[in-house]
């Protein structure tokens, strides 16, 4: 099952959308958004079910195209989003650029950090940027939507119960030049991690076939910039902490409510023939191997393009699509 979230008031009009892309039937008579979904989803989730059966058998009312441009993010606010960094080769990587020792704690504790909810981009929408000095950067990631999660619940609960209702794509931008001295606060990231951008589509695990093992998903995470191949890392591999144990560590001193959002972090592979998918990581090799990085941050104008595809060649979640800009006023 594949849901969207069409533009229209601050949480969308939630349409389920078939396996191919091109059509779509309102669910406003099951759950007006997503969320309402999500907040009643053991009533909800088979009634969007038979209706994506009676699309694919174009047989559901009011069945119209789907168009991607048209979508907000799957939630277009959420109650809470918390990004990872579960592949923790690319923390090794980035510490290892400047020189600093990587704690042994990072291979078996996961880091997070809480990011701002309340106004994500669309998957089409303009990324607006106060200066391009502020050092621009895409951040290609796999995100996932729980259900409710109880306080304490492990990783092994959190696969049994299927707490994992939904999985999305991202776009995390960051602002590398802000990050150095937010960081050397001591109180985290905040003005350098601007809003986040969604696939169109977030799609149910089953959906995914043999691509979703429980807790990563195979396949590889292609990038562009300017419509030139950027990376195309699998997501399934070098993944340090899966999904269920993200959302147990973050569940560990608090409940984690129907519609949190969870982020893997920027997709990396050990194999650096499969490029990157984030900016940060090439200009970090390019220091360990020439002494100086070579590739430039994003400048306004620059489009990002962000799409995993089954092995059919066919979208999963739609394409993340963007244009790097001036902020809108």
């Amino acid at each position: 099952m594949k849901l969207a979230s069409l533009k229209g008031g601050r949480d969308g009009r939630l349409v389920v959308v078939d396996a191919d892309l091109r059509h779509c039937a309102p669910a406003g008579g099951i759950a007006a958004t997503l969320q309402d979904a999500l907040d009643d989803w053991a009533r909800a989730a088979p009634r969007l079910r038979d209706l994506a059966a009676a699309l694919e058998a174009h047989q559901a009312k009011d069945a119209q195209p789907f168009d991607e441009a048209a979508c907000a993010a799957p939630l277009p606010r959420a109650y809470q989003w918390v990004d990872g960094s579960a592949y923790v080769n690319h923390v090794e990587l980035v510490r290892k650029a400047r020189g600093a020792e990587m704690p042994a704690s990072f291979w078996t504790d996961p880091l997070v950090y809480q990011g701002g909810s309340d106004d994500f981009l669309g998957p089409r929408d303009d990324a607006p940027f106060p200066a391009e000095e502020v050092g621009i950067d895409l951040e290609g990631e796999v995100a996932v939507i729980v259900g409710d999660v109880p306080m304490g619940s492990s990783a092994e609960e959190v696969r049994a119960r299927g707490d994992i209702r939904l999985v999305m794509l991202a776009n995390d931008w960051s602002l590398r030049n802000l990050i150095p001295g937010e960081l050397a606060k001591g109180f985290g990231f905040y003005q350098s991690k601007p809003a986040t951008a969604f696939s169109p589509v977030a799609v149910t695990p089953e959906e995914l076939g043999e691509a979703w093992d429980g807790g990563r998903l195979h396949r590889p995470l292609l990038t562009f910039i300017n419509e030139a191949p950027f990376g195309a890392p699998d997501a399934g591999v070098d993944m340090t902490f899966d999904f269920p144990a993200l959302v147990s560590h973050c569940a560990r001193t608090r409940n984690l409510r129907a519609g949190t959002i969870v982020g893997s972090g920027t997709v990396s592979n050990y194999d650096r023939s499969k490029g990157s998918a984030c900016l940060a990581e090439r200009r970090m090799l390019e220091q360990i191997e020439a002494g100086a990085p070579r590739t430039p941050f994003l400048k306004f104008g620059d489009r990002v393009r962000i799409e995993m595809r089954d092995g059919q060649g066919r979208s999963l979640f739609g394409a993340i699509d963007q244009r790097v800009v001036r902020p809108w006023r």
